[in-house]
């Protein structure tokens, strides 16, 4: 399928996805919750799952300057990625919410995804798109996701345990 090149509503020039991401955008209005929509990728390859995703956020955001994602939910990813004529760059944090990206426009205007794991299965995947959306959803990302607090805990404590690890290894360089 080829790029398909059309006009935003603010009569900038936008170019459109190759392949339709599978995302759902509460409408445009005054925030509520934790997530302003959420993202099913296709894959764990954020760099190659962005380019058809940004595409339709660019339609919101104009231009894309900035993604930032949870360094543990995305492995190898580059700092940078083309979109159209621009450079994105992109931001590994540890702080960032687990199951969540964050996209800037140039504007500084952002959009809060949840990502929802490309190995869910597909209609507790559409009910989870459905629900993060819903114009009033005030849902914790853990909630949408049904992540109990017992499996957040010990992944919390995994990734403390990792940190104090590459911490000590590094100091004994």
């Amino acid at each position: 399928m080829t790029v398909q090149v059309g006009r935003a509503v603010s009569g900038r020039p936008t170019t459109g996805p190759q392949n339709t991401p599978r995302l759902r955008l509460k409408p445009k209005a005054p925030a509520t919750g934790y997530v302003d929509g959420a993202w099913w990728p296709h894959s764990d390859d954020l760099a190659r799952e962005l380019s058809d995703l940004l595409a339709v956020l660019s339609v919101r955001l104009g231009p894309v300057s900035r993604v930032m994602y949870n360094l543990d939910d995305w492995p190898d990813v580059p700092a940078r990625v083309r979109l159209a004529d621009r450079q994105v760059r992109l931001d590994g944090y540890r702080l960032q919410p687990h199951h969540t990206i964050e996209v800037l426009g140039l504007t500084g205007d952002r959009i809060v995804l949840l990502v929802v794991p490309p190995l869910f299965d597909p209609d507790h995947a559409h009910e989870t798109l459905m629900t993060a959306a819903a114009p009033d959803d005030t849902s914790s990302i853990d909630a949408l996701l049904e992540i109990s607090v017992r499996d957040r805990e010990i992944r919390d404590r995994t990734a403390v345990n990792e940190q104090r690890w590459l911490s000590g290894a590094a100091a004994a360089r």
